[in-house]
């Protein structure tokens, strides 16, 4: 087996003994500092993956993740953009706007079955689901209900 070699230099070694030692951080980032210290160290791969239970190619991809990014790369995970918002800001103010306003005759409150079907009655809302409605409440601090 072929052993990828790795040489920190001093104050990346340095950054990664603390990392290693203090802080809040996540455990795949304690492993990648732990394997780049590993491999600093000469530490043969069949004992990385033994001791950290890694499998080789988390010990190549840190690896190559530091010889191309530098040390930030290697630890951290980059960001995720996550999935884009369907509904913008202002069909979100609709939203709670509906929910504070007074609610049909015949019913006391609004219900979010009912918030659904008044905002589907909207152009910008035709297909705008029951759990975005809850959602969308959820995240706003007004409470039509305790008024």
């Amino acid at each position: 087996m072929r052993q990828t070699e790795l040489s920190l230099n001093k104050r990346d070694r340095r950054i990664v003994d603390e990392f290693r030692s203090k802080g809040l951080h996540m455990a795949r980032e304690f492993n990648r500092a732990r394997i780049l210290a590993a491999l600093d160290s000469k530490v043969p791969e069949p004992q990385i993956m033994e001791v950290l239970n890694a499998g080789r190619t988390a010990i190549w991809r840190t690896r190559a993740a530091y010889l191309t990014g530098g040390l930030d790369f290697a630890l951290h995970d980059e960001a995720r953009p996550g999935k884009p918002k369907q509904y913008e800001a202002i069909v979100e103010a609709q939203v709670t706007a509906l929910a504070c306003s007074d609610p049909p005759p015949g019913v006391q409150r609004w219900t979010v079955a009912l918030l659904t079907e008044a905002a589907r009655r909207h152009p910008k809302m035709k297909t705008i689901s029951r759990e975005t409605i809850r959602r969308i409440l959820k995240n706003t601090s007004a409470n039509p209900g305790a008024s």
